[in-house]
């Protein structure tokens, strides 16, 4: 497959650019002898909706604006100003750092007779940031703002990585037993040069993935093997779904239960709280290949290894069945049906009591004969 564009220090520029412009824009404000404001969309859930047209959750069309002389909004303006001021900085000196290390850059006095601090926790900065991203149309990778690795790949992909001045190959076929860790940014200085794969599993469990990992089940099925150990960060979603627009077909398999679906849908649709991310994490054309509580019907031994569904488990598929993207699927309001009926559950690790290869041969038999959730 031809390689993705790389953007590099161009796409730095591009942000600066996109930066000067919302201070300029300010600075043409006061010349005109009105307040300087900053709008971005609403993140409330009020505004988050599920867009069925494109299969993903998204911010909807409402604003909100803040002012610069209004009194109740000036602290927070100040502080949007400073996160821009210190973003333009790391990406001029080509610098990165976490949201922590942001906001240990921020806190400091705003002058020597004043004991007031720009900001006091960073539970203050933290959505400002995502404020910016919005406002700006950006991500904050694309600002120099890590976040936690996390989340592990094997299989055929070979990357190019840009970073610290030097030029770094990575060939996912060849990182031994702890494979390649995901970085929080595969946009920036990141491409692709080979993917030879016919599709990518996502695998919940780090444990499982070393099992299929040892096993060579990506050499033996040519495909790539993710795991994003337990919840999908940022970093990982998005390589999802940068491999599933180069045509390869996603498939995720998990526990049997509230909290392994859940993550599933999180890949698939997105979720509430990066609404504002929408199509560059979301990946609805995702499937579900298990474990799914029609299993326990097809392979009679699993019927021996299920677990009490804890009270948490519980809520979490009440929850779930309330959600309007799950119950436009009928097979998946079944299955959660099912789990509060029999108040029962089944972890994708229960595969491996007939023979801890059998869950090669499991999922060999479910994506042949594709038996998938939607």
């Amino acid at each position: 497959m031809a390689p993705v564009k790389k953007e590099g220090r161009g796409k730095d520029e591009e942000v600066i650019k996109k930066l000067e412009g919302l201070g300029e824009e300010m600075l043409e404000q006061i010349k005109s002898d009105s307040s300087p404001t900053f709008t971005t969309a609403l993140r409330t859930k009020s505004n988050i909706i599920f867009d069925e047209g494109v299969g993903y959750i998204r911010l909807g069309s409402k604003t909100e604006e803040r002012k610069f002389v209004n009194v109740g909004q000036a602290r927070k303006f100040m502080q949007t100003v400073a996160i821009a001021a210190k973003c333009k900085k790391f990406l001029k000196e080509n610098a990165h750092t976490s949201i922590r290390g942001l906001f240990y850059q921020l806190k400091f006095s705003l002058g020597e007779n004043l004991d007031e601090e720009l900001f006091s926790e960073q539970s203050e900065s933290n959505p400002l940031v995502e404020d910016l991203e919005v406002a700006l149309n950006v991500k904050r990778e694309d600002l120099n703002l890590n976040t936690d690795r996390k989340g592990v790949v094997a299989g055929p992909l070979v990357l190019r990585d840009k970073f610290g001045g030097e030029e770094t190959i990575i060939d996912c076929t060849k990182q031994g037993r702890s494979g390649w860790m995901i970085p929080s940014d595969v946009d920036n200085g990141m491409d692709f040069v080979e993917v030879n794969a016919d599709y990518v599993l996502v695998v919940e469990k780090d444990a499982m993935w070393q099992r299929l990992n040892e096993d060579k089940y990506w050499k033996k099925e040519n495909c790539i093997l993710i795991t994003p150990k337990g919840q999908a960060s940022r970093g990982c979603r998005r390589l999802i779904r940068k491999l599933a627009s180069m045509k390869l077909p996603v498939y995720i398999f998990t526990d049997c239960d509230a909290w392994g679906w859940y993550i599933y849908w999180t890949i698939k649709t997105g979720s509430m709280n990066l609404a504002y991310l929408g199509s560059d994490i979301a990946t609805p054309e995702a499937k579900f290949v298990g474990v799914t509580m029609r299993d326990i019907k097809d392979y009679n031994f699993l019927s021996q290894l299920t677990i009490n569904a804890k009270e948490v488990d519980i809520k979490r598929a009440e929850e779930m069945l309330t959600y309007d993207w799950i119950q436009k699927h009928k097979d998946w309001v079944e299955e959660l049906k099912t789990v509060l009926k029999t108040k029962k559950k089944l972890e994708q690790d229960a595969l491996q009591g007939p023979r801890l290869s059998f869950v090669g041969e499991y999922l060999r038999e479910k994506i042949a004969k594709h038996k998938f959730l939607a």
